[in-house]
């Protein structure tokens, strides 16, 4: 999928303003000014995405360690662009990119994994990075089956059974994955094992399948083929998508969901029925649109 593709006129994927625009939107967005974006990968295990070049503005994605932000404009210390991976738009701070782009050959399949800056358990922690980072590992071939660590580009050493090869994705089960993150904090914005919200729950799950997913609950919406579900919340099963008016959970089984939600500020579990009784009683209104993955 193109840059374009993904650009819908939604302003959270569509990287325009009145004064400036990306290149590939002339003639279908109106600008001032139109330009080219330049590639830049993010070094750091997560990068705040904000809707300021400030670091007090809301954030509402994150960019995770490997992944592309195609940046077009360069001001204060911030880049304005777009996300490769999920395509949204926003601000992130420039010490956290890097110009020169490097090919991935990994991702981490591990919830979370430290990276050490030598391939010992006793060495001091270069990191701590998330499920779905992607990541270089210098010379794959002269990987043993008894090596225990791989040498990572710009990080150091990495547990090598923490990594999978771009395109191998071994987890088919995305409630599976999603509840390994059962106890992270709620934060809003956030997409890492760290804290993550609703909508960054449900795309990390679909990434680790090596499903695409869209960043925020609205656009998840999308995702599978609609259900009809009846007031008793009867046939859903594993891996179906509940949504509310700005929320999303997934199905555990019939009758457990799973959720990052800030009532409990943590990924939780709950009935189904339960949530949908307490939610609504918070003035959250009733689900909006049950989907089958």
């Amino acid at each position: 999928m193109t840059r374009l593709d993904k650009t819908r006129h939604d302003p959270r994927v569509t990287l325009a303003r009145p004064d400036l625009a990306d290149a590939v939107l002339e003639g279908v967005i109106a600008a001032e000014r139109y330009a080219e974006t330049k590639a830049m990968q993010v070094i750091v295990p997560g990068a705040a995405l904000r809707t300021a070049p400030d670091g007090r503005a809301e954030q509402v994605d994150q960019v995770l360690f490997g992944e592309v932000f195609h940046v077009l404009e360069e001001t204060d210390g911030w880049a304005w662009g777009q996300a490769d991976r999920d395509g949204y738009v926003g601000y992130v701070a420039l010490r956290c990119l890097s110009p020169e782009v490097i090919r991935p050959t990994h991702w981490v399949g591990a919830i979370r994994t430290y990276g050490l800056t030598e391939p010992s358990i006793r060495a001091p922690v270069a990191g701590l990075y998330s499920l779905n980072a992607l990541v270089t590992v210098e010379a794959p071939e002269a990987l043993g089956d008894d090596e225990r660590f791989a040498r990572v580009a710009r990080i150091g050493h990495v547990t090598r059974h923490h990594l999978s090869p771009i395109g191998q994705h071994l987890a088919t089960d995305p409630a599976g994955v999603a509840e390994r993150f059962l106890g992270a904090p709620y934060l809003w914005g956030g997409r890492d094992s760290l804290g993550l919200d609703c909508s960054g729950l449900v795309q990390q799950a679909l990434y680790a399948c090596g499903r695409a997913c869209p960043r925020d609950s609205d656009m998840q919406q999308a995702l599978g083929a609609p259900l009809t579900i009846g007031p008793d919340l009867g046939g859903l099963q594993r891996d179906d998508l509940v949504f509310w008016r700005g929320h999303v959970g997934i199905m555990l089984d019939a009758d457990r969901l799973l959720h990052a939600n800030a009532h409990h500020m943590a990924t939780a579990i709950e009935s189904l029925a339960g949530a949908v009784a307490r939610i609504e009683a918070a003035g959250g209104g009733a689900p909006t649109a049950f989907r089958r993955l």
